[in-house]
């Protein structure tokens, strides 16, 4: 390991836990079975067997409400470019998903900060936004938060679902990490309880099943969904098929569930080694346990810098993501810290390194 760079900055599971041979045989299943679906063109909503597939899983949902894209991201992107326009106010998580503040930023849409809990987005500071000017849209994760690892509460989710239907906004719910909590079953989803059609889920096969198959989808009210929908055929004529029937047999052969329940444990396995290197070897760190998915945020001691922690990191064989990437402002003693990719095995001498680098940036500083 000695010469060897640890990762904890992708947010995508080391090889060893990627299902490539279920995989395999699924893709055997669909070209045998589903050859003509698969590798011909679609319509907008994808294929309409996982539309099916997935509006069951949601309890009950009509498949009219589903549509599959490439990758739950694609499907944010074509949501934020239908819904929203220069200047509409959007509500942002503090800290949030990197590349939702690239597409955000994109459109010119005027991004309203509010920080997280430990139990997901403070309503009061939510509220105090709303009271300041109308909101178009606000984007959350609800379930181990990227990149800050906590779960938005039971109560938090039913009284943004109130707000939304009072004072007429979008809630996004952008939860790719729903089916891997490491204990029990998943909270209740915001588009569960949303009886105005002010909700729209996203989610993806890439955390269940793995990043390369870029399957994901949107599920709404119906209307929305059929000019969403519309709108992908008129970009890409269908997403990916093929692999869209791949992921089908995987749903039907039960062999999703049984992936999603083995990438828990690992998960669970690599989440606790990381919480018990760091505080054996980083103390100061102060951050949310997760309770599922792949990520952990922590805030260190303040005065550090993060960005130069990375640097020295970097030449000590480790690396990571540095908070102020996904802040508005802010962030600059804060860390993402990606345990998906590294074995439990290799945590305790990767915070170690954390720790060597940290050591050195603050004997190299003025007193």
């Amino acid at each position: 390991m000695a010469g060897e760079t640890i990762s904890f900055a992708r947010g995508a599971p080391s090889a060893d836990i990627l299902p490539h041979e279920a995989v395999r045989d699924a893709a055997a299943r669909a070209l045998a079975g589903d050859w003509e679906t698969a590798l011909s063109y679609g319509v907008g909503i994808g294929h309409p067997g996982l539309c099916q597939w997935v509006a069951e899983r949601h309890g009950g949902l009509d498949a009219s409400q589903v549509m599959i894209t490439n990758g739950s991201l694609e499907g944010g992107a074509m949501l934020f470019e239908h819904l929203l326009g220069p200047g509409d106010r959007v509500v942002v998580e503090q800290p949030t998903y990197d590349r939702t503040l690239l597409l955000l930023q994109r459109l010119g849409v005027e991004l309203v900060p509010v920080p997280l809990e430990a139990d997901g987005l403070g309503l009061a500071a939510f509220e105090v936004a709303l009271a300041e000017g109308p909101i178009k849209l606000a984007h959350i994760i609800p379930n181990a938060h990227n990149p800050a690892g906590c779960t938005l509460s039971s109560a938090k989710r039913a009284r943004l679902v109130e707000l939304a239907a009072e004072h007429d906004f979008w809630i996004f719910e952008d939860d790719p990490y729903r089916e891997l909590p490491f204990e029990g079953e998943p909270l209740e989803t915001m588009l569960s309880l949303d009886a105005t059609g002010h909700v729209i889920h996203a989610s993806s096969f890439s955390k269940t099943v793995s990043p390369g198959v870029r399957v994901g989808y949107l599920a709404g009210p119906v209307e929305e969904i059929a000019k969403l929908s519309k709108r992908a055929n008129e970009t890409y004529i269908s997403p990916n098929m093929l692999a869209e029937s791949i992921v089908l047999e995987l749903c039907n052969s039960g062999e999703l569930d049984r992936n999603i329940d083995f990438v828990k444990g690992a998960l669970k396995d690599r989440c606790d080694a990381l919480v018990a290197a760091l505080r054996e070897q980083i103390p100061e760190a102060e951050f949310v346990v997760p309770e599922g998915g792949y990520f952990l945020w922590l805030d260190l001691a303040a005065g550090t810098d993060a960005s130069a922690l990375l640097a020295e990191a970097k030449g000590g064989g480790v690396t990571f993501v540095a908070g102020p990437d996904f802040m508005i402002d802010g962030g600059e003693n804060s860390l993402r810290l990606s345990f998906a990719p590294v074995p439990a095995e290799q945590m305790s001498e990767g915070v170690s390194r954390i720790a060597a680098a940290l050591e050195r940036i603050r004997a190299a500083s003025p007193a």
